[in-house]
């Protein structure tokens, strides 16, 4: 299988934060990915810095990359710019 951007968007729509019970690519945490060829390079953040769940979402992201072939996710955890939800998701979350 080719691992495509868009492969990679719909496995991470599959990790869910556990607090917030939204997948991470709707949440906004992922600035920037790179797919060459089977491997995955993603910039990211967490909700916040002292995010209880970031590791557990990395591994969680890691497995479901490679449920679809993907051999090497290299994660980058970046805090610049911090995280801000937009308006889909201040609703969902039910913010003003």
């Amino acid at each position: 299988m080719i691992i495509t951007k868009d492969n990679v968007i719909e496995a991470l729509k599959k990790v869910e934060d556990p607090e917030l019970l939204i997948d991470v690519w709707t949440l906004g945490l992922i600035y920037d990915m790179v797919v060459q060829e089977s491997d995955v390079n993603i910039k990211m953040t967490f909700t916040s810095p002292l995010c209880p769940y970031g590791p557990l979402l990395v591994e969680d992201m890691k497995r479901k990359l490679a449920d679809i072939g993907v051999k090497q996710t290299h994660v980058e955890i970046v805090f610049e710019p911090p995280w801000q939800p937009n308006e889909e998701v201040k609703e969902m979350l039910g913010l003003p």
